[in-house]
């Protein structure tokens, strides 16, 4: 492995010493052997071999990313994105840690956290207007935007800083949503990849579910990078255009799963700096025709239309161009090389006119629209091409003119009640001509649009007054597109041409029974355009029948369309939960369709107020965005992410030589906290006496799952990996409660079948109600995080209560913590005082109480709370299947069945067995169930890995 990397390290530089033409004078100039160590000393150790580790040079100088992961799961086109952004400072003293992502200007943030020193900083949505007292740091995403290179799909850039401690480290967790929009016949997922470092571990992975139709279409291309440069390395080294390198695809009929996880070697062919690109994922489904596809869950409904293989609806279109000094150089160039290519692909039946606008207003035809023929193409591409910049910008002027020339051709041409009119207008500045005030500027054109035409702006650059092109956009049934400064505007204008070139249908009405419904989006739409689609979501009602009746109403050139149906309610919710469930774990996933229904609802009444002339009518409007936004924990525009700063003190410094990231080092832990004292609270002793319980999880580690409504108990174990985190109770949506605990290894004894040992390392105990408290467990210290935080030792007896929340250490024994007095864990501590090399200071975890879980609990154990098992014989083929696929013979006579477990409707093959627990004083009677616990556990263990010791129900994970 290391001569097959010192070989293509040799490569890569002859290559760049070879070939500095190809490569570009940028890279030409590289000093590239000075980064072969920097790589070298970021790889794992497995990957190139042991080797001595440098002094610290200029890449430690700063905190480093040493994990860089983002994780999407897209259902039925709501993509739920989660990102974990790992820091560390190598250097003794403590550094600022930059995180900072572009995420799609459309998605909302709904949930973002630190975990800094070991300490977490969880965030709080609150409405904007609310001032904040105390030591509080607002996270949001800027307004202004940030270039998104080639890509279509506009991006804002998300910052935050914080101090990481010397010798320690930090990690970023963000999660977004958003609603994928289909255009051109495809949906476009963009994730941006720009560590602006090379990153020992960073991987990208999308996961796509479709609920009503196979995924068709799929394709991942290559990182869309703004230096053109980067493009040229990347397929030099790659060969081919594409999936970038290292990309892998799964699929099956209705999912995908499409990973992307270069090494350091491969990002550097890539961007030495980190900047990869956009990782682009484009797809459709395939989709009933028709009336289109109704998913039902969770008392909320969610309606996809988007018929095809319609005759397209004849236009009337005016162009309306800026022509102003400041379009000057390549500007005017790329529209009208835009401009020549739309023009060709008008229809024989469309009718067009272009205006241009600067200090004067000229038309290229006066007071009408042409048909489109060949002589008038020819015509309109000498006058475009004949387009000189030059004056200021009457954008007022420009608009007025084009909707008066559209007015006026519909009053007298009948034939156009069954077109579409569409003014497109182009400007890359603000108004200096003529009416400069944006208020007066949108009145009248509201006033001369009269609804009978539709508004598309396009903002060019830096410059633009894009609130006043968006509220001109959607006061008049459009949309708004930037183009960024340094962006290909040909291809952007003539992308944004293509969505709107191909109107379908006008005039949309969807309908659905009255007292079946309540809180429906938008459902009034004046066009659709070939290859985009309308979705409407709703809310059902308390008095909702069996059926909801479905009405849509349109308009096709002259012809009028109806399509009727009835949804059967149940048998749709039943069949959309049994897809999911068996597709996705976390309870935020489940609730898709409801929290597209809060999505799309927060995104039209911030566009009303946007809309709206009244004062009174903006506060209502933004009294129930912010509503909605905190209920489902959006940051919008209407509420503000605040976060506690980190507010570090250094006790006692770390010993430079010991390694920050191994938490073994529990014999010499930094102190991190925001007060020089502990804070005031009750510390009593509490009695030695716990409750015994069977349902835990001890040793290395072996599980015990008591059924008392069966009155019997079922064991397996789990052979996982060190440093996986397994899910053990989920309950974060219900009581609030989640458990993880992290493995550690070790090798397995002499002569024993096991390859190795492992055992639980730390417990997380995560507690959402009434407020957020974190409790975390070692051998040697419980750390509890809730209003204020400390740090006590496993070794002395101790207990504190407040909140609802109660810990008791009873020292060098065992931990209790009790949730709101109705949940209650027991965790034991187990030291060894002359360890063996197979032996670890570990954990075991025992459910002491559940009653406050509920019945939609899961996890390892948490998913068997309120379960009930039988026993009963294996039938005799399932026998011999079984032996088969175990490798025995299966030739003996006669064949016995043997003895199965039934749960939910499986059997599991089991073995009596006996487990002893609580540190081996008590012995249970138990039947073992083999691999993992397949079978009896839903899905499989590696479903229950999660990404960190704090992830709760809102990851990923196989939680409620």
């Amino acid at each position: 492995m290391v001569m097959f990397f010192v070989h293509t390290m040799i490569t890569i530089i002859l290559l760049f010493c070879l070939y500095p033409s190809v490569l570009g004078e940028e890279y030409a100039n590289l000093e590239f052997d000075d980064n072969i160590d920097e790589i070298l000393s970021d790889l794992e150790p497995e990957s190139v071999g042991h080797r001595v580790p440098r002094q610290v040079n200029k890449l430690e100088s700063k905190p480093h990313i040493i994990d860089f992961k983002v994780k999407t799961t897209i259902i039925s086109q709501y993509a739920f994105t989660a990102v974990s952004c790992t820091m560390i400072n190598r250097v003794s003293a403590a550094k600022e840690g930059v995180f900072q992502i572009q995420i799609p200007a459309a998605a909302y943030i709904s949930n973002f956290t630190m975990i800094i020193g070991g300490r977490v900083y969880p965030s709080e949505v609150r409405e904007k207007e609310k001032k904040l007292k105390g030591k509080k740091k607002e996270a949001k995403k800027p307004g202004n935007g940030a270039k998104a290179g080639n890509i279509e799909s506009e991006m804002e850039t998300f910052q935050i800083a914080a101090s990481i401690p010397g010798k320690n480290k930090a990690t970023f967790l963000l999660a977004y949503e958003e609603l994928l929009q289909r255009r051109l016949g495809k949906y476009e997922h963009v994730t941006s990849v720009r560590p602006q470092q090379l990153v020992s571990k960073l991987s990208v992975e999308v996961n796509i579910i479709s609920c009503f139709g196979s995924v068709s279409n799929l394709s991942s291309h290559q990182l869309c990078c703004t230096p053109y440069v980067f493009s040229q390395v990347f397929s030099l080294f790659t060969g081919k255009p594409g999936a970038p390198l290292s990309t892998v695809i799964n699929r099956t009929k209705t999912t995908c799963k499409v990973t992307f996880s270069p090494n350091i070697v491969q990002q550097a062919r890539i961007a030495r700096n980190g900047m990869l690109g956009d990782f682009v994922v484009r797809y459709d489904v395939e989709r009933e025709l028709g009336i289109g596809d109704i998913q039902v869950l969770n008392g909320y409904f969610v309606h996809y239309f988007a018929p095809k293989d319609l005759p397209a609806v004849p236009k009337n279109v005016v162009f309306v161009i800026d022509t102003s000094a400041s379009m000057v150089g390549t500007k005017i160039r790329q529209t009208k090389e835009a401009l020549f290519t739309i023009l060709k692909d008008l229809r024989p039946e469309d009718h067009f006119n272009i205006v241009s606008f600067s200090n004067r207003i000229k038309v290229w035809q006066q007071g009408k629209l042409v048909p489109v023929t060949p002589d008038n193409i020819r015509d309109a591409k000498k006058f475009i091409y004949l387009l000189s910049p030059s004056g200021g910008t009457n954008i007022n002027g420009g608009i007025q003119t084009g909707a008066v020339l559209l007015s006026d051709y519909k009053a007298s041409h009948r034939r156009t009640q069954g077109s579409v009119s569409l003014i497109i207008f182009l400007t890359d500045g603000r108004p200096t001509v003529g009416e400069t005030q944006s208020s007066n500027i949108l009145s009248n054109t509201k006033e001369a649009v009269q609804e009978q035409s539709c508004l598309f702006s396009i903002g060019i650059g830096n410059d633009v007054d894009y609130r006043l092109l968006e509220r001109m956009a959607l006061e008049n049934c459009g949309m708004m597109r930037r183009i960024y400064e340094d962006a290909d505007a040909r291809t952007m204008l003539k992308g944004f041409y293509d969505e709107i070139g191909t109107p379908l249908l006008s005039d949309i009405h969807i309908d659905y029974t009255e007292d079946t419904v309540e809180h429906v989006t938008q459902k009034l739409f004046t066009n659709y355009f070939n290859g985009s689609e309308i979705v409407i979501a709703g809310k059902l009602s308390g008095q909702s029948t069996g059926s909801l009746h479905v009405q849509v109403k349109a308009s096709n050139s002259d012809k009028s369309i109806m399509l009727e149906t009835d949804v059967p309610l149940q048998e749709k919710a039943k069949g959309v939960e049994k897809n999911i469930n068996s597709l996705v774990n976390t309870t935020t996933e489940k609730d898709y369709i409801e929290r597209l229904w809060g999505y799309l609802s927060v995104k039209e009444l911030l566009q009303s107020r946007l809309r709206s002339e009244s004062s009174r009518e903006r506060e209502t409007l933004s009294d129930q965005a912010k509503n909605l936004s905190l209920t489902y924990n959006f940051v919008t525009p209407v509420t503000s992410m605040v976060i506690e700063q980190p507010d570090i003190q250094m006790d006692k410094p770390r010993d430079d030589d010991a390694d920050p990231l191994d938490e073994e080092h529990g014999e010499k832990p930094q102190s991190l906290h925001r007060n020089t004292k502990q804070p005031d609270v009750s510390v009593k002793k509490p009695e030695k006496k716990i409750i015994i319980s069977k349902t835990s999880a001890d040793g290395d580690p072996h599980f015990v799952v008591d059924f008392p409504l069966s009155k019997m108990a079922v064991c397996f174990n789990i052979n996982g990996e060190p440093g996986d985190v397994l899910r053990l109770v989920s309950d974060h949506k219900n009581s609030g409660v989640t458990v993880n605990g992290k493995l550690i290894g070790a090798p397995a004894p002499v002569n024993s079948h096991k390859k190795q040992r492992t055992y639980f390392s730390t417990i997380t105990i995560m507690v959402s109600k009434p407020q957020r408290s974190y409790i975390e467990i070692t051998p040697r210290k419980v750390i509890l995080d809730s209003k204020d935080r400390m740090v006590l030792p496993c070794d002395k007896t101790s207990a504190v209560e407040r909140d609802g929340l109660a810990v008791s250490i009873v020292g060098k024994s065992n931990i209790t913590v009790t949730v709101q007095g109705s949940v209650s864990f027991v965790i034991l501590v187990h030291h060894y005082k002359n360890p063996a090399p197979y032996q670890r200071d570990h954990l075991g975890f025992y459910i002491s109480s559940s009653k406050g879980l509920s019945s939609d609990s899961h996890g390892l154990l948490g998913q068997f709370l309120y379960q009930e098992v039988s026993i009963t014989e294996m039938p005799v083929n399932v026998t011999i299947h079984e032996s088969l696929l175990n490798g025995t013979k299966s030739n003996q006579e006669p064949q016995s069945p043997s003895t199965a477990l039934k749960l939910k409707d499986r059997l599991v093959p089991a073995v009596k067995k006996q487990r002893k627990i609580h540190s081996g004083r008590h012995q249970v009677d138990c039947w073992f169930v083999k691999n993992n616990a397949a079978k009896l556990i839903d899905g499989v263990y590696q479903d229950y890995v999660v990404s960190h010791l704090f992830d709760t129900a809102t990851g990923s994970d196989t939680s409620n």
